[in-house]
């Protein structure tokens, strides 16, 4: 374990609300959602915190967030300005170190081990970060400092909003040992669930369990899981990581399980991947499918060629072998969406065919 570094993690608070909120004045101290229409499909995006106080939360169907508050306001979100803003946080950070790895629009770590500034307190250096994006932006954000990302990532949700929370390393273990299973990240809905039938509420509990036996109910996550609750994860910051997927997505304005209606969706936004590609002038070698049923259910099927997507055309023939997989007949659908991941460039290289290689006359003519 090194317990030399010093790791930031900032988190932007309620990033495309507060931004709505800074650009629009009467939005300032009032509910909001950044999402579609309460009238038709739309989900929510984001919300104000004076939204959360009525239990409102991003996912959320928007029909449901207005009944939970009537005098909620509703805004389409505004991708390209968040886009903006983002490129000026990340430009904010980069004064400050080389060592940054951005894990949306809002959030990023920073490895401030060695520091543009040549100083020694991280915890100088993340409040000061977070003073400058609020001068030059008019944006609250939050920190977590500490010696891994595991630890920083889960201490700048401490405080929010626009707090910091430092966890030094002789207050690690009392830390992660406190901590709800459910705070941890990497552990969504499904896994906590599990944990809870387990009797694993908190950090305390999960110390108990060997990495045998958290491999054999987590499969590969329970090596990660046996770690971290120990503060252990030398996992480094990557400031130069890539895209890593291309995709679309739409929520449908009805319910449907019409086969000539699902497959006329998904191949218009095959043409917008497809198209996508082509722009970034790369290929993918994973397709995945995503599916959401009208009662909230989502699943996705996914196929890893040796010969990566590139094109429109490449995805609408590998989509019928997906779709024999998943429930399309007799369970009505709302959302369909497609992505390509394990990107490469389309000047990659050559690629190796699969030996031995086959002679020319035993080939199908």
């Amino acid at each position: 374990m090194n317990k030399n570094r010093k790791i930031i993690h900032i988190d932007m608070d309620a990033f495309y609300a507060s931004v709505e909120q800074r650009d629009n004045p009467e939005y300032r101290g009032r509910p909001l959602v950044v999402g579609g229409r309460p009238e038709g499909r739309g989900v929510v995006a984001a919300c104000s915190y004076e939204a959360r106080k009525f239990g409102i939360h991003s996912a959320m169907p928007s029909s449901k967030a207005a009944r939970l508050c009537p005098h909620l306001i509703f805004t389409k979100p505004r991708l390209e300005s968040y886009k903006e803003v983002s490129m000026q946080i990340m430009a904010i950070f980069r004064q400050y170190s080389d060592m940054i790895e951005p894990l949306s629009l809002d959030e990023a770590f920073l490895d401030v081990t060695i520091n543009l500034l040549n100083q020694p307190s991280a915890t100088i250096v993340a409040n000061q970060i977070r003073k400058d994006i609020h001068k030059q932006l008019g944006l609250t954000s939050s920190a977590g400092v500490s010696f891994n990302k595991f630890i920083a990532k889960v201490a700048s949700d401490v405080n929010k909003p626009n707090g910091i929370t430092v966890i030094p390393p002789e207050a690690a273990v009392e830390f992660i040992a406190k901590l709800p299973i459910g705070r941890f990240f990497g552990v969504g809905k499904v896994t906590e669930k599990k944990m809870l039938k387990l009797g694993i509420r908190k950090g305390a509990d999960l110390l108990k369990y060997n990495e045998d036996t958290l491999t054999f109910h987590f499969g590969k996550s329970g090596t990660f899981l046996y770690n971290i609750v120990r503060g252990n994860d030398e996992r480094p910051v990557e400031p130069r990581r890539g895209r890593k997927s291309i995709g679309s997505e739409t929520t449908l304005a009805c319910d449907t399980n019409d086969p000539t209606e699902i497959n006329a969706i998904l191949a218009t936004i095959a043409d917008k991947v497809g198209a996508a590609l082509a722009k970034k002038k790369c290929g993918g070698k994973t397709l995945t499918l995503k599916i959401r049923y009208h009662d909230f259910v989502t699943i996705s099927r996914s196929h890893t060629a040796k010969i990566p997507f590139y094109s429109s055309s490449d995805i609408h023939n590998i989509l019928p072998r997906l779709l024999l997989s998943c429930n399309t007949a007799n369970k009505a659908i709302r959302l369909l969406g497609l992505s390509v991941s394990r990107l490469v460039q389309e000047n990659a290289g050559p690629i190796q065919l699969p030996l031995p290689f086959i002679p020319m006359n035993k080939l199908d003519r």
